[in-house]
């Protein structure tokens, strides 16, 4: 009979490094994405919706009552310098905070969507980690905005910059100026929200706050 191997339990192998990081984040109080309070930092936050937009109505099911299960979107927010190699005793700043504030100004701009329908739990992190834990919230939760409708984070390209296609965010939701100036899609709106019920048929959202394991 052939020995099944046993793999020792490694403490430092980086997926278990990117779960303490994934569960932290998850622990941390979930508040208003239009009222938070200036703070320093860099790490990685999710988003969640609550609102009734015609195809999210199954994450918002999620969401209600305080419970906070599905985020629509995760990401993170890097110290300046970082992809290049900075220096590693910098400050990083208002950085998390900032591009959080940057996600509410693009939901205020939309025509259809409403700032009172989001919120939004962080996690301020030492930067070697935040790339990993960015990376396991997403595989574990598959959030619509990181998978599906891209662009949410995109920012304006600058000017005469435009060539590329507009975002399947901004097609579902206009409203941000520089997105008009990219050249349009094929797909429709409502394309896209036949294709988001799918997915989320396909892919449905969690009824509890998952644990992160591997």
């Amino acid at each position: 009979m052939t020995e099944s191997k046993i793999v020792p339990f490694n403490p430092l192998d980086k997926k278990h490094l990117g779960e303490s990081v994934g569960q932290a984040m998850l622990r941390q109080p979930v508040m208003p994405l239009g009222e938070l309070d200036s703070f320093e930092g860099a790490g990685i936050y999710a988003i969640y919706y609550t609102g009734e937009f015609e195809c999210y109505k199954e994450i918002t099911k999620r969401n209600i009552k305080g419970r906070f299960n599905a985020p629509l979107y995760v990401g993170k927010a890097v110290p300046k310098g970082a992809r290049k190699g900075g220096d590693m005793d910098s400050t990083p700043g208002k950085v998390l905070f900032n591009r959080i504030k940057q996600h509410a100004k693009s939901i205020e701009t939309a025509s259809n969507l409403k700032i009172e329908d989001f919120h939004c739990r962080y996690l301020i992190v030492d930067d070697i980690w935040i790339p990993l834990g960015e990376s396991l919230l997403i595989a574990k939760f598959d959030p619509l905005w990181n998978k599906l409708i891209e662009g949410f984070g995109n920012h304006d390209p600058g000017s005469g910059r435009h060539a590329g296609l507009r975002p399947r965010w901004d097609v579902l939701h206009p409203g941000r100026g520089w997105a008009d100036k990219c050249k349009p899609r094929d797909e429709t709106a409502e394309d896209i929200i036949r294709e988001a019920k799918d997915y989320l048929r396909n892919n449905p959202p969690p009824n509890d706050l998952i644990m992160i394991t591997s």
